[in-house]
């Protein structure tokens, strides 16, 4: 029996004040009040790629959340997702993070992007670093330990952790939009093959 402590009510949208804030740094070692909200955020996540569950729980799908979408100011969030050959997925709970350096070269999601906190119909074509750094603190879920990491980032796995990465600065993807992306080399998924 899954039980789920964050439901589509909880997540707040566009025009929150609060997603507007940049938010502060998480203290370490991680209080169990932090330590919760990021397994709150994760079971969200697990849930929302369960299409039994985003059908009778009403959710919107997700790849990430971050903490501010639950209205906490802090720099924590969650990801989930796969890259886009489907051949690696990482399931990260991130707090602290710090994108150090980036690539010039740009790419984008051909789909476009989307934001449990941002009206479905507003989805659309955001550009991103093609590849980037980051420091940041990996947390064991389990155990609540976390990990000072560096991670090297691309395609898909690095849009994700970017557009979370905007929620703690208060950006949202709306503010990056751009309908003009001829020059920038889109992700190209790859759907595994039969064998």
């Amino acid at each position: 029996m899954v039980i789920i402590m964050i439901l589509m009510k909880d997540i707040i949208q566009e025009g929150h004040p609060t997603l507007r804030k940049r938010s502060v740094e998480v203290p370490l070692p991680l209080s169990n009040e932090d330590l919760t909200s990021l397994r709150e955020m994760m079971e969200y996540v697990v849930s929302s790629q369960n299409p039994e569950l985003v059908e009778s729980l009403g959710l919107r799908p997700a790849v990430g959340l971050s903490a501010p979408q639950i209205n906490i100011s802090k720099r924590m969030f969650v990801m989930l997702a796969e890259n886009e050959t489907f051949t690696n997925y990482v399931q990260w709970a991130i707090v602290n993070p710090k994108i150090i350096s980036y690539s010039e070269e740009m790419t984008y999601i051909p789909g476009g992007e989307g934001c449990l906190s941002v009206d479905e119909e507003k989805n659309g074509l955001v550009p991103r670093y093609a590849r980037f750094k980051a420091k940041v603190h990996l947390v064991n879920l389990e155990t609540g330990e976390t990990k000072e990491t560096l991670l090297k980032l691309s395609g898909f796995i690095g849009v994700v952790f970017q557009h979370e990465y905007d929620h703690l600065q208060g950006v949202l993807f709306v503010d990056k939009l751009n309908q003009d992306l001829s020059q920038v080399k889109p992700i190209e998924f790859i759907e595994p093959t039969e064998e």
